[in-house]
């Protein structure tokens, strides 16, 4: 694993950081590690959920209609 410094934080981010650790009941390390992984994951697309609540895990099968493809709408300003 690797380590991070983080220098030049200001006070209040550093109080503010040290109350959610607290609220969270972990250590100001830890916070810190939950708020940078949580930042830099992956953002969970639409279809992604859709997927995960509808999908054939989850008990759900879906027909459906086929479509044939199309052109995008153009827009004139």
């Amino acid at each position: 694993m690797a380590n991070l410094s983080i220098r030049k934080l200001d006070d209040e981010t550093l109080t503010r950081l040290r109350v959610r650790a607290a609220h969270h009941h972990v250590s100001m390390e830890e916070e810190a590690r939950r708020i940078l992984r949580q930042a830099v994951a992956t953002p969970i697309r639409l279809g992604d959920l859709a997927v995960r609540c509808f999908g054939a895990e989850s008990g759900v099968e879906l027909d459906l209609p086929q479509h044939a493809p199309h052109e995008p709408p153009e827009f004139a300003a």
